[in-house]
This record gives structure tokens, sequence and C-alpha cells, in this order.
């Protein structure tokens, strides 16, 4: 279950995390079927909130060298 605390636009979630642009969360968001970052988002109404712990958990996944199943 999400925690609604921790959802945050496309444009917060790039204010919040230095290293990402809108663009690039853009780009992340439409490949998230293939790149598995489906897990952290959720549509409302045509927008997209990402939950930012479910973000740091695929984002932890993404580390090199790491074992994905």
């Amino acid at each position: 279950m999400a925690d609604y605390g921790e959802l945050r636009t496309v444009k917060q979630m790039a204010s919040e995390a230095v290293f990402l642009t809108e663009g690039k969360l853009r780009w992340m968001i439409f490949h998230a079927e293939k790149n598995g970052l489906n897990s952290a988002l959720i549509k409302i109404g045509g927008r997209v909130y990402i939950d930012r712990h479910q973000f740091n958990v695929w984002l932890e996944s993404q580390r090199m060298g790491s074992v994905h199943p």
C-alpha cells in the first residue's frame, strides 16, 4: 500500500532528485514497462504520481553489479 505522503509529481520528483531532469524522468516513465519503474508509478486521471519510496527501491535495483532476477 502506498503512503500518499510519499507521492510526488514529475516536477516535484525532479526538483528533489538533483541528478534527474523532468525530461529524463518523463523518458523513464514512458519506458516504465521495459525498465520496471511501473512499480513506483500511480496514474490517476491522466496524471502520473511517483511513489518516492518505491522509486528509491527501483533506483537501488539499477545499481551496477547488482543481481537481477
